[in-house]
C-alpha cells in the first residue's frame, strides 16, 4: 500500500510531530508498506522514512515556528499525497490536528487516519468539547474562559455570553477583578490555566494564589486569544486509548513534580507511567466507559486519547479527548496498545486500516 505521512508543521507540537511522524513511517516500511513523509512546513518535499527528520531533541519549551502561508496546501497538493492510497495524519496540534488538514484531505478525495473535520476541531477547542462532555454525562472540571482580545463579536470564533473580555489587559476594570468573581463558582485556588485550542499542555499553568492569576493568562495568551481556566482536580491522571471502538488498559501517569506539564512529558526521567493501572475494575471500568462516551460524543473514529483526573475518592473527571496523539514506540496509545497484546508496527498499520 502507498502511504503518505504528514508530520512536522508549524505548531508549537512540531517537535513532537517530527519524532511522532519517522516513527510510524519507519513502522510502516518495516511492514511492507511504500511510504513517503511529508514535512508540510516545507510542501511538497517527501522523503523516505530513513532520510525523514526527526527532533534531535524534544526540549523543555515548545518552539516558536514561524508560518509560511501555501506550504501545508502544497503539501497535500503534492505527489506523494496525491499518490497514496492512504494518507497517515501524524501533526500535533495547530492546523495539523484542528480540522484544516482534515478539511484539505476531503477536499482532495483522499482517506486519511484519525477523525474527521468537526470531531477535530471540536476536541481542539476544549471549552466546546467540554460543553458536549456535560451534556452526555460525562463529567468534566468546572471552567470559565477568558477572550483576550477585545470585546465578543471583534472576529475570529464566536464568544460564549459568560466570557471573560479584555483587550489584552490594558485599561479597565482589572482582570483579576473579574477573574476573581468566577473563581468562587469554579472552587477557588488552586486552578489550571492554559490556552483553549493547543495541545501537549502547551501554556499550562496551575496557579496557587491570586497574585499569579493575571501572569498565567498572559501566559497563556501567548498561544490562543481564547485562555481557559479551569477547576483544579487533586489526585491521579489517567488516560484510556480508544482504537476504533475498542478501549484500551488504562495509563496512569506519575509526574516526579506533581503536574504533568510539557517539561514532565518530553523530559527523560521526569514522568512514571503504570500500564494497566493498579486500580479497582470498578474505576477501570468506568475510565473506559467515560472515555468512549466523550470519544463518540465529539464524533470521533480511528483512535485518540481521552484524559481524566481522578480524585482520592475514584471519582473521574474529564479534561480533553486527543485526535491525534504521540505515536512513538514510546508514547501512551502504544503503551496501552502493548498492554493489550499489541506492538507498534501493528498498532499503526491498524490505524490505517481503520481509514
Amino acid at each position: 500500500m502507498k502511504i503518505a505521512v504528514l508530520y512536522g508543521g508549524t505548531s508549537t507540537e512540531r517537535d513532537i510531530s517530527l519524532v511522532t511522524g519517522r516513527a510510524v513511517g519507519l513502522a510502516l516500511a518495516g511492514r511492507g508498506h511504500e511510504v513517503l513523509l511529508v514535512d508540510t512546513a516545507c510542501g511538497d518535499a517527501p522523503v523516505g522514512p530513513e532520510q525523514a527528520a526527526a527532533a534531535a531533541e524534544i526540549g523543555a519549551e515548545p518552539p516558536h515556528v514561524g508560518h509560511e502561508e501555501g506550504k501545508a496546501l502544497d503539501a497535500v497538493a503534492g505527489r506523494a499525497v496525491t499518490d497514496a492510497d492512504v494518507v497517515f495524519v501524524a501533526l500535533h496540534g495547530g492546523t495539523g490536528e484542528d480540522g484544516t488538514i482534515q478539511g484539505l484531505l476531503e477536499l482532495a478525495g483522499k482517506r486519511y487516519t484519525g477523525s474527521g473535520v468537526l470531531a477535530s476541531a471540536l476536541a481542539m477547542d476544549k471549552r466546546a468539547a467540554k460543553v458536549l462532555f456535560r451534556e452526555v454525562g460525562v463529567p468534566t472540571p468546572r471552567w470559565t474562559v477568558v477572550r483576550c482580545d477585545g470585546p465578543v463579536g471583534g472576529g475570529g470564533a464566536p464568544g460564549f455570553p459568560d466570557d471573560i473580555c479584555v483587550p489584552r489587559f490594558s485599561g479597565g476594570e482589572p482582570l483579576g477583578e473579574r477573574v476573581s468573581r468566577k473563581v468562587s463558582e469554579l472552587g477557588g485556588y488552586p486552578l489550571i490555566v492554559k490556552p483553549n485550542d493547543q495541545g501537549s499542555t502547551v501554556g499550562l499553568t496551575l496557579v496557587s494564589e491570586e497574585r499569579y492569576l493575571v501572569p498565567a493568562v498572559e501566559s497563556a495568551a501567548d498561544y490562543s486569544r481564547y485562555v481557559l481556566i479551569e477547576a483544579y482536580i487533586p489526585g491521579r491522571e489517567m488516560t484510556v486509548a480508544i482504537l476504533g471502538e475498542t478501549a484500551l488498559p488504562v495509563v496512569e501517569i506519575m509526574p516526579e513534580g506533581g503536574l504533568y506539564d510539557y517539561e514532565s512529558k518530553y523530559t527523560k526521567g521526569h514522568t512514571n507511567y503504570l500500564c494497566p493501572a493498579e486500580i479497582p475494575d470498578s474505576l477501570s471500568s468506568e475510565l473506559e466507559r467515560f472515555a468512549l462516551l466523550a470519544y463518540s460524543a465529539l464524533g470521533c473514529v480511528g483512535y485518540a486519547r481521552v484524559d481524566f483526573r481522578v480524585t482520592a475518592e475514584l471519582e473521574p473527571f474529564c479534561l480533553e479527548v486527543n485526535t491525534v496523539p504521540g505515536m512513538t514506540a514510546v508514547s501512551l496509545v502504544p503503551m496501552a496498545a502493548e498492554a493489550a497484546g499489541l506492538g507498534f508496527p501493528e498498532l499503526v498499520e491498524k490505524i490505517v486500516e481503520l481509514a
